[in-house]
């Protein structure tokens, strides 16, 4: 046989061929990646398209394993985790990985990574795709700071020069159309539909003394998520325990709170958990939580991700009543909203759908939504704007 590549020291064989003319794109976000399910599956999506592609993130002490993903991933150790040290420490990672690495698109995920693409994409000349998950410069972590002027001063410079952008929801869509007038394409953040049912354990039930638990899940539990009254909230609330799963900037004060209410009883902090972990504990909840306040455009017009989880898992929603998050609750019948965040109006939410049983008597409005609401239904809209790239 002759080798047509001769300075391969061995015969390529045909998958090896198959993938030296795939389009290869590169995907950059700040976190971790073993929590963001959107990147996961918008990477997922990119593989079955056809394209070949490396996941660029962050390592941190607690990051979970990532030998689930049928991709390249590559998470840099960075010196700084917080603050304008770590923002300029990513993008100066990311800048050269993507200067030196070949790529025929690049992907960026929300504005603190856009900065190190819109500048590789430029020198390389390549294309570039922004997904924006949030309406970053909002974020409380930003208010009356100058590092929102920063940010703010980077988008107003970067965003009308993007050709391809996409966010979650048609809220945020709305505003970056009219504040820089881009064409914004929406692509909500749904969990994939499941392929089998979830198992649940009784093993939970029996540590919380065979009461039925409520869950708060996600991410990013930070501030001004209604998590600090949703502590006070669990004083008045009988014969129910208190889930929290994940990570986020409260959780110490929460775990403080919890210790000067008296409420260790009541309330079980658990840390990041893999997918099926995570969805096995959701669904054995009688409700799931989503309590982001109205302080910032950010969460005003958020979309949380959790919304989904509790969708898909069958369990009914205690959620503010911020805009999108309403429009979800009350098209479906899947939930109730809280008129306020003062901890007797979610003890008396909480008490009022426990005592309803909402969660058995509303299983064909969950199981609507969870048949609607699902990954799959957003991917055309992925496709068609991938495809092109393709060819």
């Amino acid at each position: 046989m002759i080798n047509c590549f001769p300075l391969l020291s061995q015969p390529i064989n045909l998958t090896q061929l198959n993938k030296l003319f795939l389009k290869k794109i590169i995907v950059s976000v700040s976190n971790d990646l073993s929590s963001d399910q959107r990147v996961k599956k918008v990477c997922q999506s990119l593989i079955e398209m056809g394209f070949t592609l490396v996941l660029l993130g962050r390592i941190l002490p607690d990051s979970i394993d990532l030998s689930d993903r049928n991709y390249l991933s590559k998470r840099f150790k960075l010196w700084f985790n917080i603050g304008p040290l770590f923002y300029a420490n990513l993008n100066i990672r990311l800048f050269f990985y993507l200067l030196l690495n070949k790529s025929d698109l690049l992907l960026a995920n929300d504005l603190d990574t856009l900065p190190a693409n819109f500048l590789a994409s430029k020198i390389k000349r390549i294309p570039l795709v922004y997904d924006t998950h949030e309406y970053f410069t909002e974020v409380p972590e930003l208010q009356g700071r100058l590092a929102k002027k920063i940010w703010e001063s980077i988008e107003g410079y970067i965003f009308p020069k993007l050709k391809h952008v996409i966010t979650v929801n048609d809220s945020i869509a709305s505003i970056y159309q009219q504040k820089y007038g881009n064409t914004i394409h929406v692509i909500k953040n749904i969990p994939n539909r499941l392929t089998q049912p979830i198992t649940t354990t009784k093993s939970w039930n029996k540590l919380f003394n065979q009461q039925k638990y409520i869950i708060l899940q996600g991410a990013g539990i930070n501030v001004d998520r209604g998590g600090e009254e949703l502590m006070e909230a669990m004083k008045f609330v009988n014969n129910c325990h208190l889930l929290i799963v994940g990570g986020g900037d409260v959780i110490p004060k929460l775990k403080l709170q919890a210790q000067h209410l008296w409420l260790q009883s009541k309330v079980t902090f658990l840390p990041k958990q893999n997918r099926e972990k995570l969805m096995e504990l959701t669904a054995g909840a009688a409700l799931g939580l989503s309590l982001d306040k109205d302080t910032n455009l950010n969460y005003r017009y958020s979309l949380p991700n959790k919304l989904f989880d509790y969708i898909q898992a069958g369990i009914p929603i205690l959620a503010s009543n911020l805009p999108e998050v309403a429009a979800v609750i009350q098209q479906y019948g899947v939930g109730m909203l809280i008129e306020n965040h003062s901890p007797k109006e979610i003890a008396n939410k909480i008490e009022l759908m426990l005592a309803q049983d909402f969660k058995a008597n509303n299983q064909a409005a969950l199981r609507k939504a969870a048949a609607e609401l699902v990954w799959e239904n957003q991917e055309n809209i992925l496709k068609d704007l991938y495809l092109p790239f393709l060819k």
